[in-house]
């Protein structure tokens, strides 16, 4: 049975993109796939964070201008690093026929990977999108490890993660294909 896609944007806001490492770059990424989806006729989902010193209405709490949701998007207000806890991302998938997530933003380590672990708990199966998702600068040799490994970390896991009758892939944002809402 042929997925129908959800694009998920975590995060991408002001304040974050502010420490964010490679923000352009990986807000280009999901430009990019926003184009596509919207060619494609699947929903843009847009989650933006309120909590952490990020008060709604700020300029830092705003997302990016060139990921600023379009006319009809969905955005959901969350206060967690999970997107579906006290929220209504899961009422608003399930509205648009959504059976399949595919997850970009930041933070990877906190947000994304939270999201991404909650959606195949609600039922979903998901992408993460290997070059779409960040997370902050960091000095090296701290207890962190440093955004790329990080990244690269995540990415390995999720390739590597079973979960009962949930698909998951990892792709690069240039292999991922939506399929629209049937």
């Amino acid at each position: 049975m042929p997925h129908a896609s959800a694009l998920l944007v975590i995060d991408m806001q002001n304040d974050p993109m502010e420490i964010a490492y490679r923000a352009a770059e990986t807000v280009a990424v999901i430009a990019g796939l926003r184009e596509r989806a919207g060619v494609a006729g699947v929903p843009v989902v847009t989650i933006q964070d309120q909590g952490g010193g990020m008060a709604a209405g700020t300029e830092g709490w705003r997302v990016v201008a060139r990921l600023a949701p379009g006319e009809g998007e969905s955005v959901v207000h969350k206060t967690s690093p999970d997107s579906f806890l006290g929220t209504d991302l899961d009422r608003v998938l399930k509205e648009r026929g959504v059976t399949e997530v595919v997850v970009t933003g930041f933070a990877t380590e906190i947000c994304v990977d939270t999201t991404a672990r909650q959606a195949l708990s609600h039922g979903y199966d998901l992408v993460v999108v290997a070059d779409g998702h960040t997370t902050s600068v960091r000095p090296d040799g701290g207890a962190f490890a440093s955004p790329a490994r990080s990244i690269a970390h995540h990415n390995e896991i999720f390739r590597h993660l079973g979960f009962p009758g949930r698909s998951i892939r990892v792709l690069p944002a240039s292999e991922v294909e939506f399929a629209p809402p049937r």
